[in-house]
């Protein structure tokens, strides 16, 4: 009896890790029917977190070839994108990073089916890069209301739809300026004694939670390092050639394996921080850190090591975070909602303030990261 329980355990679990990426698919498609919803009552609106929702969408698509998975994408964006390419809820004005993101669910449409509303919408996009404010030095402002500051989170909502749209539409000249972004923040950003990225920069030193000197805001905040390490990933699986930001992911899978949690392989919501009292193991900067080093073995950018780095982690989110409910739905547990820098209430990047954002259930960023980690681990 006692061997047909472990037999028993054993398949489920092999099905389990077999299957993660179609579960929780499922869950977006019924929870988030039509289009993304942030809250009850709020009206949806051009978001990042559904770009990042769909983007894992989209490789599911791409191992199976399901045509309800491209359903609900095209679905997904046709609730924003009218005839003239015009995207509802979104405004050039505000210039804000994050709106450019979901550019990547449009280019995919737009190859898919070469509706010209895709690119139009798409090219609107491109237009604000190409107007976008930047910092003297070149980097794209993370907002309009945040001047002179690169975020780490930047760089997944732009620099991988800037690449793929000039890839696409014969813009080679912009290659350089991706790569030199991805460079000069890691020449300010790194610590080069534990070789991690801080979360902001403020290039002006005005902001109360710049470092007078460095400008560098004082943590190492988890999913701002897995954002960038996406996009580093994203860029090179487009621009191979990238000598330089080969270096970059080599010494950033160097610094991510050195801060896995030994006992569960996941990682801390401020990375160098482990076990001090009220931080976590997070959802969202795990499964993103996954990917990127999954992703980079797949590659062929990071030593084959790496995917054994990518499986204890992915066994841990499996593990720590993933949880059935009474119908079967897959939900995913221990993302934090949201951490950022200034703004108002204002927010001064301390420790207490990181500890202080809620860590809930389902969100979609957690769950779009899920799905893009599940999909590289579930490849042959």
């Amino acid at each position: 009896m006692r061997y047909l329980l472990t037999i028993t355990f054993l398949f489920s679990s092999l099905y389990s890790y077999a299957q993660s990426a179609k579960d929780m698919a499922a869950t977006v498609m019924e929870k988030w029917k039509d289009s993304l919803s942030m809250a009850p009552g709020r009206p949806v609106r051009w978001t990042y977190d559904q770009g990042v929702v769909l983007r894992g969408i989209e490789g599911l698509w791409q191992r199976t070839k399901d045509p309800v998975y491209l359903a609900y994408i095209k679905k997904s964006m046709d609730h924003f994108v009218e005839p003239d390419g015009n995207i509802r809820t979104y405004k050039q004005e505000d210039f804000n990073i994050d709106n450019v993101m979901p550019g990547r669910n449009l280019l995919f449409l737009y190859r898919q089916t070469r509706q010209e509303k895709y690119r139009l919408a798409a090219a609107n996009l491109r237009k604000q890069l190409k107007e976008h404010p930047r910092t003297k030095s070149g980097g794209f402002w993370h907002k309009k209301i945040y001047p002179w500051q690169i975020w780490l989170d930047g760089f997944y909502m732009a620099q991988p739809f800037y690449l793929d749209y000039a890839l696409t539409f014969k813009e080679d000249t912009v290659i350089n300026d991706i790569v030199r972004q991805f460079v000069q923040i890691e020449q300010v950003a790194r610590d080069k004694k534990t070789g991690l990225l801080y979360h902001g920069y403020d290039e002006s030193r005005q902001q109360k939670w710049a470092d007078k000197t460095t400008g560098l805001s004082p943590h190492v905040w988890a999913r701002a390092m897995g954002w960038y390490g996406m996009a580093l990933v994203d860029v090179l699986e487009l621009y191979p050639r990238s000598a330089a930001l080969k270096n970059i992911l080599g010494r950033l899978a160097v610094a991510i394996e050195k801060y896995q949690d030994p006992k569960t392989g996941l990682w801390w919501d401020i990375v160098d921080l482990p076990g001090k009292e009220k931080n976590y193991l997070e959802a969202s900067a795990s499964s993103m850190f996954t990917y990127t080093l999954a992703k980079g073995v797949r590659l062929g950018v990071l030593p084959a090591r790496y995917k054994a780095v990518a499986k204890r982690a992915y066994a841990g989110i499996l593990k720590e975070f993933i949880r059935r409910d009474e119908r079967g739905f897959t939900h995913l547990h221990g993302t934090v909602s949201v951490s950022g820098l200034g703004g108002n209430p204002y927010r001064d990047g301390s420790f207490e303030y990181y500890m202080s954002e809620k860590v809930v259930v389902d969100d979609p960023k957690g769950v779009g990261s899920f799905l893009q980690a599940a999909n590289e681990m579930e490849m042959p």
